[in-house]
């Protein structure tokens, strides 16, 4: 009996679950069709990101290279040819003549300074009341000065007096002498006093010496290329401390006394003399030459190297002429040579980075992470490059191969990663 009604409870629970197709639909469905609409939505929006991800694909890694216009170059008027670099005659480190704490540094990278112009203070309590010390001891001296002055002449007058009484006999011998040796005495402390006078002027001097020592100023006038101390730091004219203490403030060049070193071998150095002219092309700017000449050959040849060290100074320069840059040097038989050639037309670019096909010649240009398909015209080739004349313009970046499985997706502006 039992099992009996566990089954028809169970089979009257079934029944609960069905639903009833004849009742009518309540208002609670409209959130549910919400919910479907906005998700038929957000599918549609997924799908379309997902599609332009597939067609769009994954970063392709290129080699890229620049576009290099061609130098003038001079007239067949080279003699020999060298690299080199701009070198300052006049650069100096400043530093103090005295240990010290920075107290201001007044310059910065880059500014041109005149000279004697204040670069920077050191910390001047302990100079400052050494010279005061001084002072005090020269004022000192000065007043014992007028003290010994006033001394001599009662001395004076006493010694008068007794003078006097002396010719009366009314005075010994014995106290005449006594008042002219005490004049005399008073005289020589006289002269001693104005001696240590100058003795505190000559070390009050010292002392303000020193006080302005505190104050760093420019040996020369410059442009400031390194700063090399801050406030709070300690300076020392040497080496001291370890690595806590500074040996300068700032290193300043005289950029007018800018010149080019070049390291000739040995074996040519003939062609080489002094006063030689000689055209000077920045590596930075080599489409731009500077007239030179030589200045000096230093009779001493290095071993190692087998070289022998030139002196180049410029007869024109301007603001582009930095210290330590790389130059090329042509060095020219007679001044008259000197004549510029026009520059070819066109860029250099490497030979793989430039393509054919049925429109003709074309390179594939990398504008920030894309790519473009550009038609070109080319000249010739030069070695391992090609001169292409239009289109493409000095200093723009291309593929530099085009020998890849890639090519059609690069022409139609896929985006790439540039690998150095």
């Amino acid at each position: 009996m039992a099992s009996e009604s566990e089954g028809a409870d169970k089979k009257a629970l079934l029944n609960e679950l069905k639903i009833d197709r004849d009742e009518p639909a309540s208002d609670g469905g409209k959130p549910t069709k919400w919910f479907v609409l906005i998700a038929l939505i957000g599918g549609v929006v997924f799908g379309l990101w997902f599609l332009d991800l597939l067609s769009s694909g994954e970063l392709l890694p290129v080699k890229t290279a620049v576009a290099r216009a061609s130098s003038s170059s001079p007239v067949g008027a080279s003699v020999l040819d060298a690299t080199g670099y701009v070198v300052a005659r006049r650069q100096a480190t400043v530093s103090s003549k005295a240990t010290g704490k920075v107290v201001e540094v007044l310059i910065e990278e880059g500014v041109i300074v005149a000279k004697d112009q204040l670069l920077a203070t050191l910390d001047d309590s302990i100079p400052r009341a050494q010279f005061e010390l001084a002072e005090s001891q020269l004022r000192s001296a000065e007043a014992s000065l007028v003290e010994m002055r006033v001394a001599i002449k009662q001395a004076q007058l006493d010694l008068d007096r007794t003078q006097g009484l002396a010719t009366r006999n009314l005075a010994s011998k014995a106290d005449l002498d006594r008042d002219s040796l005490s004049v005399e005495a008073l005289i020589a402390r006289l002269e001693r006093a104005q001696k240590e006078i100058v003795v505190a002027e000559r070390a009050m001097a010292v002392q303000r010496q020193v006080l302005d020592d505190m104050q760093i100023r420019a040996p020369f006038a410059g442009v400031v290329i390194a700063k090399a101390a801050q406030p709070g730091e300690m300076i020392s004219p040497v080496s001291a401390g370890g690595g806590f203490t500074r040996t300068g403030i700032c290193t300043i060049v005289d950029m007018d006394s800018l010149e080019i070193e070049v390291d000739v071998n040995e074996s040519y150095i003939n062609r080489v003399y002094t006063d030689q002219p000689v055209q000077v092309t920045l590596n930075a700017y080599p489409d731009d030459n500077y007239p030179a000449e030589v200045i000096a050959i230093i009779p001493a040849a290095d071993r190692n190297k087998a070289t022998v060290r030139v002196r180049v100074g410029l007869l024109e320069r301007d603001a582009r002429v930095l210290p330590d840059m790389g130059v090329r040097v042509a060095f020219l038989d007679e001044q008259a040579d000197i004549e510029p050639v026009e520059a070819p037309a066109g860029v250099l670019v490497p030979s793989l980075g430039v393509g054919e096909d049925e429109s003709g010649s074309f390179v594939v240009v990398v504008e920030g992470d894309t790519t473009a398909r550009r038609s070109v015209r080319v000249a010739g080739e030069e070695g391992d490059r090609v001169r292409v004349l239009t289109e493409l313009a000095n200093g723009e970046r291309i593929v530099a191969s085009l020998a890849v499985e890639n090519i059609d997706a690069l022409k139609q502006g896929a985006s790439v990663s540039i690998q150095r």
